[in-house]
């Protein structure tokens, strides 16, 4: 992209050399030689950046530069001034002059000033394009979904970004929750601040503080410089608490501190830091039922659901599967530069059988292996991993107790089917847990979780 340059001097001469000076340069450049016609150029050419004559002989540059600002705020002045004039381009420069150089111009303090703004408003615009381009990745058209339960989760992200209270998503992990949170950011009226992930499940105990607030140097062996912590960084924007529940309870006691005071001491400091922050926690645990067994702070916890989203799982929305199979495919297309147009009928029945106890992460994950090893424009049954061709509810299996509630058959379907899948990856992998959970698409953590939940027996 050329950067543009208007020049305004009455002086042909100098209209001449600053020209020819700046074009062999590669930048695109206009001249005017009154005030007037100036002003009119600015309007057409929308300049980068103008070159300002202080003494022209119809207009003065103060008021050249107050018309510039109050239409174009973003083009930037230099003047270019006589020694009798120096003083009224101190007055211009305190108006939006964003220098002034001294006649007769040195040509290489000019070409540096021009160089370093130019710099600056490369920045500048790579720096919005990339808050558009996040703003426009995180619209809730992009979170996919059509059944009631993620039509009533829009709706409330909807509400929820509107107002700035804290927020507490809970949901299985896989099911988007990160999303979420950075969709309801980039619509809140904090969007054009910060976005600050903390995983609060990787941080060691001992460097949680460090890692939330920052330290002084020296402040332990290995501070060796002083550094920000996260809720710094995030000052006016959204510091997102993923996995929140794993928090030792001195952690706890830190956090509900800085919420309740908004403010931060950093390790080793005494100094408070200030901080205007807007906290959107996650987690996969049932919080409520950690308060009950003293795992959680109730105070915390009261202070984190302020507002709370919960996220379905998979299973209890494969209505969703198709738009989110479609949507998924069009992405790993792009990304493998491939031509896959759609699934083989009986993929979307194995996959509307399947539990998906890894959620929207494990059909991510899933599509993207059928999609590299697929050699036809349909995926075929073939090409899908063996869990799934075996994880599949049969129909002999398929076998609800028609005197219970809607629901309740459905969550002991679903169960089943769970309960049959984890057994079978933990059987396949030699009762190794963390190849069972990494063949099931979660966490070690999560297949732990759903194990005792399910009471799956731990074999030796």
């Amino acid at each position: 992209m050329r950067f543009k340059i208007l020049i305004i001097d009455d002086e042909k001469n100098i209209r001449e050399i600053f020209s020819l000076l700046l074009e062999e340069k590669g930048y695109w450049v206009e001249t005017a030689e009154t005030g007037q016609e100036g002003i009119a150029r600015v309007q057409k050419f929308v300049p980068d950046i103008v070159l300002l004559d202080m003494s022209l002989p119809d207009i003065t540059g103060i008021e050249i530069l107050t018309r510039i600002k109050n239409s174009l705020p973003r083009t930037e002045i230099i003047i270019i001034t006589a020694f009798g004039t120096i003083k009224n381009a101190v007055e211009a420069t305190k108006l939006g002059a964003y220098a002034y150089l001294e006649k007769p111009v040195d040509n290489e303090e000019l070409l540096l000033i021009i160089s370093r703004l130019l710099e600056v408003k490369k920045l500048i615009r790579e720096v919005e394009n990339l808050k558009s381009e996040l703003s426009s990745r995180y619209r809730f058209s992009n979170i996919i979904g059509t059944s009631g339960q993620m039509n009533s989760v829009f709706q409330m992200m909807g509400k929820i970004a509107a107002v700035d209270g804290t927020v507490l998503i809970t949901g299985e992990s896989g099911t988007g929750k990160e999303l979420v949170a950075r969709a309801i950011h980039f619509h809140s009226p904090r969007k054009s601040g910060p976005f600050v992930v903390v995983n609060c499940g990787a941080v060691p105990k001992d460097l949680i503080e460090s890692e939330f607030f920052g330290h002084t140097k020296g402040a332990f062996t290995d501070a060796k410089t002083e550094t920000t912590g996260k809720f710094e960084l995030a000052h006016r924007g959204t510091i997102f608490l993923d996995e929140v529940g794993e928090l030792s309870p001195e952690a706890q006691v830190k956090l509900l501190r800085a919420l309740g005071e908004k403010e931060i001491v950093k390790v080793g400091a005494t100094k408070t830091i200030p901080i205007d922050v807007r906290v959107i926690a996650a987690t996969n645990k049932n919080l409520e039922e950690a308060v009950k067994k003293g795992e959680f702070r109730e105070d915390l916890y009261w202070r984190l659901a302020v507002l709370s989203l919960h996220l379905p799982p998979l299973c209890e929305r494969k209505g969703d599967l198709p738009l989110l199979c479609e949507h998924i495919i069009q992405k790993y297309n792009q990304e493998l530069a491939k031509t896959v147009q759609g699934m083989a009928p009986r993929v979307l029945e194995l996959f509307e059988s399947y539990p998906w106890p890894g959620n929207i992460r494990e059909l991510e994950s899933v599509l993207y292996e059928a999609m590299v090893m697929s050699e036809t424009a349909l995926i075929e049954e073939r090409a899908l991993p063996r869990r799934i061709k075996n994880g599949a509810v049969s129909k002999e299996e398929f076998s609800p107790d028609l005197g219970k509630p809607l629901n309740e058959m459905v969550a002991g379907l679903t169960e089943k089917a769970e309960k049959r899948m984890i057994e079978k990856a933990l059987e396949a992998t030699g009762w190794n847990k963390t190849k069972a959970a990494q063949l099931l698409g979660i966490s070690r953590k999560t297949l732990f979780n759903k194990m005792t939940s399910l009471r799956i027996r731990i074999q030796d």
